[in-house]
């Protein structure tokens, strides 16, 4: 077995082991006692043990659901996420995709299924399945992944969001997604978002090499008509990285791809 076949065995293994570590660590995390009060220390005698409730809660969001024009296809775009469970435990479920509008119909579409654990305030563990759907024309391509990552508030309420790949074929990557709100009054807000993407291999099924692989910057200004329904517009723009910009350069395509967007955030 060579170095390169073991390689993706070798971090698929650590990622395994890390995720139960964490896991294991989550389950050390204190839970609320009904026999003692907010310090944990017991209750005074003669007081009735508190009640804690644990309902089941739901959650949906879409961060985008634009439509985009520019050097890019003319495509429609969806970014949407959700989950049901409690304060500690949850199953989420994530949808990316975009579908363009001209020509041979060609989109993709990502679905992701997620157990989510609590391991500190505003930070939860994510552990799950990926599934990616990629089509053009007659043309269809199905790959399956494990997941394993963290979501949540970072310092200074920048919104992060790593997560590790490890696909069907044992090849590795890697995505790192942050946003911040910036509020310019009480209805108007700008929102800078990152993301990037990372292969520990190259893939050229997919088309990129190993290292860093694509980055999109985008600057979206909304208007809260209310806290749940806020229109928007605002610009993006993505650069492909490394090898896999001598890939796309190599076919012809461009590397490099500015657009304008306009679009509607809602969460209920």
């Amino acid at each position: 077995m060579t170095a390169k076949t073991l390689l993706p065995l070798v971090v698929a293994c650590a990622l395994v082991l890390g995720a139960s570590a964490v896991a294991l660590a989550a389950n050390a995390m204190p839970m609320p006692s009904p026999r003692t009060h907010g310090l944990g220390k017991p209750l005074p005698p003669g007081w009735e043990p508190a009640v804690h409730d644990s309902p089941i809660e739901t959650f949906t969001s879409a961060a985008k659901a634009e439509f985009r024009t520019g050097d890019q296809p003319d495509a429609y775009v969806l970014d949407a996420e959700g989950w049901i469970g409690g304060d500690y435990r949850r199953f989420w479920w994530k949808a990316d995709g975009e579908q363009e509008t001209k020509g041979a119909k060609a989109g993709e579409v990502e679905l992701q299924g997620l157990y989510s654990r609590l391991i500190s305030p505003f930070w939860d563990f994510q552990t799950g399945l990926r599934v990616d759907r990629t089509y053009h024309g007659p043309a269809r391509r199905t790959t399956g992944y494990f997941v394993v990552g963290l979501e949540g508030l970072a310092p200074y309420w920048f919104e992060v969001e790593p997560a590790l790949f490890v696909s069907e074929k044992g090849k590795v990557s890697a995505r790192f997604t942050a946003s911040y709100d910036q509020l310019i009054t009480q209805r108007w807000a700008i929102q800078p978002r990152i993301d990037l993407n990372a292969a520990f291999q190259d893939d050229p099924r997919r088309k990129v090499a190993s290292g860093f692989n694509d980055v999109e910057f985008g600057l979206r200004l909304r208007y809260d008509i209310n806290r749940q329904f806020s229109p928007y517009v605002g610009v993006t723009w993505r650069r492909a990285l490394g090898g896999t910009a001598g890939l796309a350069r190599r076919s012809g395509e461009d590397i490099s791809a500015a657009s304008v967007v306009v679009g509607l955030r809602t969460w209920f």
